[in-house]
């Protein structure tokens, strides 16, 4: 059986439609809920997939959060030392970032909802976006992004209005993806009902935002389930089937 290692950083953020995805082909996943203190298992190698979930805190919150510097040094074994296959969203996207070299800077604009990713032509001939659309809706929630990825070993897949980095692949293994795509729909009705999301969410885009985002979400979801659909198949094609 292939197994599965995840990050969680908060309670609320979990791996949302792909949780019931991976179930279904019968991969075993292994929580690590950092947030409540559990380890690091120290037999990486065992694991065929590690994915870095979401979560409020910064790359940066060392102290307030002393796992945050153990889940970088176990990225960094995974990812460069292993040479496995690595899936980093929103917050684990930028944890890949700092680990590969890059910086992670406040945005200029925080975005909070549903904004266009464009996809450029590297697409065409990477193995987990290749067939994606050239432009699709996501979520997205947060203030902070990857910059400065220089590396000749990074390859920059899309971008969105306010983000130029939303989007990369590191060699051949590893993903950060700034957006998410895992969201279903009870991922925002549980992420509006935790105190201090909705206090972030009221200060960010109001009251009127909140409701908009409730009554305008299922068409817009739908898009996206399609799509995280596709993500699965192709990371457990590629990845999983080695």
């Amino acid at each position: 059986m292939k197994k599965v290692i995840v990050f969680q950083h908060v309670g609320i953020e979990d791996l949302g439609l792909l949780n019931s995805l991976f179930k279904k082909k019968n991969i075993f996943l292994k929580y690590i809920k950092l947030y409540q203190g559990e380890h690091i298992p120290c037999n990486l190698e065992d694991y065929s997939l590690m994915i870095s979930l979401g979560g409020p805190m910064n790359t940066w919150m060392e102290d307030k959060y002393p796992w945050l510097k153990k889940e970088k040094e176990a990225i960094r074994r995974f990812v460069i030392e292993l040479n496995k296959p690595f899936i980093g969203i929103c917050l684990g996207c930028q944890l890949l970032g700092e680990v590969i070299g890059g910086k992670i800077k406040k945005s200029k604009k925080t975005e909070l909802g549903f904004f266009e990713i464009s996809l450029n032509n590297q697409k065409e001939n990477d193995p987990i976006f290749k067939n994606f659309p050239e432009s699709f809706n996501v979520f997205q929630w947060h203030s902070y992004e990857v910059t400065n990825l220089d590396n000749p070993n990074i390859c920059i897949l899309g971008a969105s209005e306010n983000t130029p980095i939303q989007l990369f692949r590191y060699k051949e293994n590893a993903y950060g993806i700034q957006f998410h795509i895992e969201i279903e729909k009870e991922t925002l009705k549980n992420w509006c009902s935790e105190e201090n999301f909705r206090k972030e969410l009221q200060e960010t885009i109001g009251i009127n935002g909140i409701e908009y985002l409730a009554k305008n979400q299922e068409p817009l979801l739908k898009g996206m389930n399609k799509l995280c659909l596709i993500f699965f198949l192709n990371i457990t094609n590629y990845f999983l089937k080695k």
